[in-house]
């Protein structure tokens, strides 16, 4: 596996795969594909319905079960690691507010981190905004506690028992909560960094263009953002068939959109991706990057060779994976 470092720039038929092979740990996003995306030359205009993109393209490129044919496989090695860790590790769960779904999962670090308060790290997981929970995620904690941080899972609710506007409300409300009880914890609210994947890569740009002084906290509130194989732009997406599910408005897609609201980000963001990705995720991902210098933010971008959408964000299970060291590179603990 190697890294390439770019500094210069479902469908319908997922929900059966969602309803099954534990509905808890899917993850939206794309991966390799037998063969290549091509877009025919002789496609009239008006078949086109993004870029170059007909409808059955478009809904392809956000279809993860075309890109990456061991989805199953890799879904359960989300599983079966995280069950290792949770019976390795401690770990506490605290509420962030009064619903039954706005709780996290703290892993303290496995060594003392001194007078200040340890780092800490929220991860957002993924699953298409409407499956997945942080007990199926607590396979990154190892990469954190052993060297010194804190790990953090969020839990929050997915649609459709919530909308999509609502998820990121919660996202947002877990942020500041960490930030105003870090100390309790043994944290540090002075060092907070966020990441996410596939559409926990989505809410992590999301936090990241957040109008803090809504919520009672800093706009440095996140001191680094780490978005794996996100979206950040959602009209692309809401032209696709996963518009069956996702209901929003024009105004909630701009608002959800992290690449319409650059001026709020006040920390280095990270934008990682694999090469076995859909082509939409591999364009989101540059495009959000591009945008990022060209505002004059810090950013680094990132494609990790030899892995699809769903392979990627294991490399967080350790510290000497892809993500695992971009994560700690990131918090000054690598």
């Amino acid at each position: 596996m190697t890294i390439r470092h770019q500094n210069d720039t479902p469908s319908l038929s997922d929900r059966d795969l969602l309803l099954t092979n534990r509905r808890q740990f899917l993850i939206g996003g794309g991966a390799l594909a037998a063969t290549a995306f091509a877009v025919g030359p002789a496609l009239a205009k008006s078949d086109k319905v993004f870029l170059d993109y007909t409808q059955k393209q478009l809904d392809d490129a956000y279809n993860q079960r075309v890109w990456a044919k061991n989805v199953r496989a890799s879904i359960r090695n989300y599983g079966s690691t995280s069950k290792a860790v949770r019976e390795r590790y401690k770990f506490e769960t605290r509420s962030y507010g009064q619903s039954p779904a706005e709780k996290l999962e703290i892993f303290p670090p496995t060594k003392s981190a001194g007078a200040g308060g340890a780092p800490i790290h929220i991860f957002i997981h993924g699953g298409a905004w409407r499956a997945g929970s942080a007990k199926f995620y607590s396979f990154p904690a190892p990469t954190f506690v052993d060297n010194g941080a804190i790990y953090i899972a969020l839990d929050f609710a997915n649609l459709p028992k919530v909308r999509l506007p609502d998820m990121a409300h919660q996202v947002r409300s877990a942020i500041a909560w960490v930030y105003k009880n870090a100390k309790s914890f043994g944290g540090d609210p002075e060092r907070i960094y966020v990441s996410g994947h596939s559409s926990g890569g989505h809410l992590c740009g999301v936090a990241l263009v957040t109008d803090w002084s809504r919520y009672g906290v800093p706009a440095t509130v996140i001191k680094g953002g780490l978005s794996v194989s996100g979206m950040f732009d959602m009209k692309p997406v809401m032209l696709s068939a996963r518009s069956s599910y996702v209901k929003i408005d024009k105004a909630e897609e701009r608002a959800l959109s992290a690449i319409h609201h650059l001026e709020r980000i006040a920390c280095p963001v990270t934008v990682a991706f694999g090469d076995g990705e859909s082509p939409e995720f591999k364009r989101q991902s540059r495009d959000f990057a591009a945008a990022l210098k060209k505002a004059g933010k810090p950013v680094e971008l990132v494609e990790v060779k030899g892995v699809n959408h769903f392979e990627i964000i294991q490399t967080l299970e350790s510290p000497d994976g892809a993500i695992g060291r971009l994560a700690l590179k990131q918090m000054g603990i690598a």
